[in-house]
């Protein structure tokens, strides 16, 4: 499979490499990493012919933003495709703020995010994007963490929904409309909303992370051929279901941000086991089998060093046996009704 191949992104002219760069990372999300790595591991995905990359500014409290825009503007505007969200601002922290803790601590010093989904919000989200990356055009705007999983609270979720579609999406229609952007979408943790969302406006893609991927296919029920009758492409996000298909699968391995659940580890290892028996790593069958959807544009893995970044690129460009795929799907492994890798 070939990571640089252009894909078009919807009804839109704009085509995004098969494989992108997921920019939470490198905001500092889960790890530290030094400016001069940041820089190494960008210029890699670069060398490795990626020419879409995703970012937000929450992701690292702007940090990730600020790395980006420093490595992408010393390359030609017109090679790359560059998105990222609304949903929140960030502001200097205030007397008496406490400052972010837990996976997040290793964001940007001194800055603490506000939620802000109305028409204004947005206007300020983009403004504010814009000088820090440095860069004077984005490519896709994307809703960013209205979902459950992020939220945990159905009032809240059902507010901020409303919020945006009466009034951050007309922000969004308008700049698309304009020229400003070229696509707008959503960047969200759940098929349920990425499909309640594609239903209440005219949206280009989805950003769906986590939910279709070589551990679980619910997508497919309903929200992939949804997406496939309206032209809207599908970015995924989280192809390692946050990193317990991204090596050895051990005890206690991560799986959405957490430690795994028994149920969960014991399909993962029993997936690995398939794809040992094909000579095939596990990352490598992860990264490619969601790009085998015709919905599906990129899968956009992040990366915490630069070794991480060519090894994502070597996964992609490898061979794997249509044995392999089919004995997933005769062990029950994988849904019937995915489409697989040729």
């Amino acid at each position: 499979m070939d990571p640089t191949q252009k894909r078009r992104l919807g009804r839109t002219a704009l085509e995004v490499t098969a494989l992108g760069f997921g920019g939470a990372p490198i905001g500092g999300f889960r790890a530290t990493i030094a400016e001069d790595e940041a820089q190494s591991l960008l210029g890699a995905a670069w060398d490795g012919g990626v020419r879409y990359f995703d970012t937000s500014p929450f992701y690292g409290y702007g940090r990730s933003e600020l790395r980006i825009g420093h490595a992408l503007r010393q390359r030609p505007r017109g090679e790359y495709v560059l998105s990222t969200k609304i949903g929140r601002t960030m502001h200097a922290l205030k007397p008496g703020e406490t400052p972010p803790g837990g996976m997040r601590a290793n964001g940007l010093p001194g800055f603490v995010p506000t939620f802000d989904y109305t028409y204004d919000g947005v206007m300020r989200s983009l403004e504010h994007s814009h000088l820090r990356l440095g860069i004077d055009r984005i490519d896709l705007l994307l809703i960013h963490d209205i979902d459950f999983w992020t939220i945990g609270d159905q009032a809240v979720l059902e507010e901020r929904f409303r919020t945006v579609i009466d009034s951050g999406y007309r922000a969004l229609d308008e700049l698309r409309s304009a020229g400003m952007i070229g696509a707008i979408g959503c960047g969200l943790n759940e098929t349920e909303m990425c499909h309640r969302f594609a239903k209440a406006g005219d949206f280009d893609c989805m950003l769906l992370a986590g939910r279709y991927t070589l551990l679980e296919q619910g997508a497919l029920a309903e929200f992939l051929p949804y997406c496939a009758t309206r032209g809207m492409s599908v970015i995924i996000g989280g192809p390692y279901n946050s990193g317990i298909l991204a090596g050895t699968v051990k005890e206690g391995a991560p799986y959405d941000y957490a430690a795994a659940p028994a149920t969960v580890v014991q399909k993962a290892q029993r997936i690995e086991a398939v794809c040992g028996r094909h000579n095939v790593p596990l990352p490598t069958a992860a990264l490619q089998f969601p790009l085998a959807h015709p919905v599906v544009c990129s899968v956009i893995p992040g990366a915490l060093s630069r070794q991480e970044v060519e090894q994502n690129i070597a996964h992609l460009r490898a061979t794997i046996p249509a044995a392999m795929w089919q004995e997933l799907k005769a062990e029950g492994l994988l849904d019937q009704s995915a489409p697989v890798p040729a």
